[in-house]
């Protein structure tokens, strides 16, 4: 069946359709109400061409289209949904991809246990009675850390179940429900006195700036800095304003700037009246979207079914065409009726104005992104490479083996997006694989970067793009190796020369190609920098691992200390490192006084694995 009798024999049912080129990749993945009333509005049929009507974008991405799939659901809500998921799995060449698709602490209690606890949480939580704080785009430890030193609550949940009153108690910081010391009326005042103090961040500042000072006067500046690093992280999560609701709203506003071919969402958190957090993101397209697609992907993004919900209104900067559309999606999908609005007051006009004020000062302020430009025109790539996950393996003789992956974005290594993973595999190419196999199976639920980069040449290049294409992704893909000598790939600079191997595609086939490019090139000082933050990460984890592994064979070994006893340990303490941890008494309690005391000898005696 040709491309144009495709079209016209779609069902009148709602669905998602997926657009691909004459090479079979992913451009574009829509939504309809009427699969067949929406695709036909693309083109016209007399003779066969793109609409005349179609943005520029559209356009383009209709005249590269060569074949169509597509899936029917059952409703509308069902589409967009449907449509959101794989967007965000198989970014697509033309469809909006936000940068920032991390979930955002909230502090929660469980306000049904009789001694709750202040706790974080990027998820919604099982309970009839759960109050959410936030979202906090920053600062959510270091505000709990403060409340529970300000406040005496329960410090761990283990502490209710132990039977014996613990450190905490002893300093002040706990009442000791578990010893009966305060009955669950009493103790939910000091949680009133928590909630309090959650609401009020100048309170919290205000108690951190004087502990600091305090410390500075001591003379105890390692307790000064990580009070100030924590007044840092609080800090840098507001946008201050003059803006004061008179009405105490809750409110969480989008807003959106488009400059020079460039896209910015706002957003900002209101609770109680006052601006307490905010974040943003940053468009990465093909070309610059409408702007209603780029409030429906943000929304959407940003509230996905396992986020906790604690606004039922949403301000939007803009109107746009599937507003109340998406009002209803996420009324359903919380329970609740959800408004998205748009501003008619004078101080909802002023949140909005507050939000494109700071939409501009993201865009003024974004680095130039030159080697990332200058990389996507040198290898042909599909996108300009804001994200790049780089990959590498280590092992020594078979034994310990790991994979490691590090995240570049935003123009520095994101550190909370590192992994390690404990590799089966028995030789590089099938370590090689599990790795980048674990990592593409969770595409779901961590969308997948602009550009891999492997630690390898072809062999690992192809493995790498088999893997991608298997999973419907658009993710570029370069490898780079050092050239071997006497079998063996030199690092140290000066020994052997970086090779970069790219996919590339001839006459409708792939061929890698291979480059060599000067020392003294900043794209290819750029890749080096990311291979060798990998191959540090890997081989850091290597020896951790093998020198785990090594005590724990030792301690094994300890006079008295068999395999049920170690696993009586392990099953109370979780792990060898709260062993390491335990004093002898627990240990005395779990075992007995003399395996305690070997136990406490040998890790006197051995130096401790992780320092």
């Amino acid at each position: 069946m040709s491309f144009s009798e495709k079209i016209k024999s779609l069902p009148d049912q709602p669905g998602i359709y997926q657009y691909f080129d004459e090479n079979g990749k992913l451009l574009y993945i829509g939504k309809a109400k009427s699969l067949k009333k929406r695709v036909k509005s693309y083109f016209r049929f007399n003779p066969f061409r793109p609409a005349d009507n179609l943005s520029p974008r559209i356009y383009k991405m209709i005249s590269e289209a060569k074949d169509l799939n597509y899936i029917v659901v059952e409703s509308e809500n069902d589409a967009l949904i449907l449509e959101n998921s794989l967007i965000k799995q198989l970014k697509p060449k033309y469809n909006i991809l936000l940068r920032d698709d991390k979930t955002y602490p909230y502090i929660y209690i469980n306000l049904d246990e009789p001694f709750p606890m202040p706790q974080i949480t990027r998820k919604v939580v099982k309970g009839k009675n759960i109050k959410y704080f936030g979202p906090f785009s920053s600062g959510a430890s270091a505000i709990l850390k403060t409340i529970y030193e300000e406040i005496p609550l329960v410090q761990s949940k283990s502490c209710l179940k132990s039977g014996k009153a613990c450190l905490y108690h002893q300093i002040g910081r706990c009442l000791a429900p578990c010893i009966g010391k305060v009955t669950s009326r009493e103790y939910m005042k000091y949680i009133d006195q928590a909630i309090k103090l959650i609401h009020d961040k100048e309170k919290i500042l205000e108690i951190l700036n004087q502990k600091m000072q305090k410390y500075a006067e001591n003379l105890q500046f390692e307790e000064a800095a990580e009070i100030r690093d924590r007044i840092k992280s609080i800090e840098s999560a507001e946008i201050y304003s003059h803006v004061d609701l008179a009405k105490l709203e809750d409110l969480d506003i989008f807003a959106v700037e488009i400059f020079n071919k460039k896209a910015i969402v706002i957003r900002i958190f209101v609770r109680q009246g006052k601006v307490v957090a905010s974040s943003n993101s940053v468009i990465n397209s093909q070309t610059v979207p409408e702007i209603g697609e780029i409030y429906t992907r943000a929304i959407l993004e940003f509230y996905s079914t396992e986020t906790p919900f604690t606004s039922s209104k949403i301000l939007v900067g803009d109107d746009f065409e599937e507003r109340e559309w998406l009002s209803q999606v996420l009324s359903e999908k919380f329970g609740k009726k959800i408004s998205i609005i748009t501003p008619t007051t004078k101080e909802r006009k002023s949140l909005i104005k507050l939000a494109k004020l700071n939409a501009l000062e993201v865009i003024k302020n974004q680095k130039e992104n030159s080697v990332l430009d200058e990389l996507k025109i040198l290898f042909n790539l599909q996108n300009t490479p804001y994200k790049i996950e780089v990959f590498d393996t280590s092992h020594m003789q078979g034994e310990a083996t790991v994979g490691a992956m590090v995240v570049w974005e935003d123009g520095k290594f994101k550190k909370s997006d590192y992994r390690h993973y404990h590799l089966e595999g028995k030789d590089e190419y099938s370590q090689m694989r599990e790795l980048l196999t674990r990592r593409a199976q969770s595409f779901e639920k961590s969308p997948p970067p602009d550009l891999w980069l492997i630690d390898g040449g072809k062999v690992q290049l192809n493995l790498a793009k088999e893997i991608i294409d298997s999973t419907g992704a658009n993710i570029d893909v370069l490898a780079i190796s050092k050239e071997k000598i006497d079998a063996k790939a030199h690092r140290a600079k000066g020994k052997a020369k970086d090779t970069i191997y790219e996919l590339r595609i001839e006459n409708g086939e792939w061929r890698i190609d291979k480059l060599k490019l000067s020392e003294s090139d900043k794209r290819l000082q750029f890749l080096q920098m990311l291979r060798d933050e990998v191959h540090r990460f890997a081989i850091e984890f290597h020896r951790k691992t093998k020198r785990k592994k090594d005590t724990q064979i030792d301690l094994l070994q300890v006079k008295g200390i068999g395999k049920a006893k170690m696993t009586k340990l392990l099953n109370y303490f979780g792990s060898f490192e709260n062993i390491k941890k335990a004093s002898f008494e627990e240990l005395k309690d779990i075992l007995n006084e003399k395996d305690a005391k070997e136990i406490i000898k040998f890790f006197q005696n051995k130096t401790c694995p992780d320092k």
